[in-house]
């Protein structure tokens, strides 16, 4: 089986690595073993999420927001996932309040979405309990 690389892929899992097939029998590949979830909500926040909410998560002020101690990302993760993946606001998050656009995520799968909001609630002075992927798919309708 061919495995395509993209640079999302590149951009997630590292490197040139993520282009190379798994071993036979869905073993590790010879990067080394699957990303944990704290690494995979990592990689996915540094690579599509720091250029706005800056690398320590303040955000700029007017601009973009901070997702330190953030009411929306301490909230209802399946709310969260909907507007990070879906583009669907969430009610908590008044229109207008910045200049700018959140872009729509819909690439991500329920276990990144839920690699990258378990990161964003448990980090950043953040300690809001682990969000599971199955609530994250229930949420997306997935």
């Amino acid at each position: 089986m061919r495995k395509h690389c993209t640079w999302l892929l590149f951009a997630i899992l590292g490197g040139p690595e993520a282009c190379t097939p798994a071993a036979p029998g869905g073993g590790a590949s010879p990067a080394g073993p699957a990303p944990s979830a704290q690494e995979a909500g990592a990689r996915i926040y540094n690579g599509n999420c720091t250029a706005c909410h800056q690398p320590d998560a303040r955000g700029i002020p007017g601009v973009y927001p901070s997702l330190v101690g953030s009411p929306i990302v301490l909230g209802d993760p399946k709310a969260l996932a909907q507007w990070v993946v879906q583009g669907r606001r969430t009610a908590a998050l008044p229109a207008g309040r910045y200049a700018t656009a959140m872009p729509q995520f819909g690439w991500m799968s329920a276990p990144d979405a839920a690699a990258l909001l378990t990161y964003l609630r448990t980090n950043f002075g953040n300690a809001a309990p682990a969000v599971a992927p199955s609530a994250i798919a229930a949420a997306l309708g997935d």
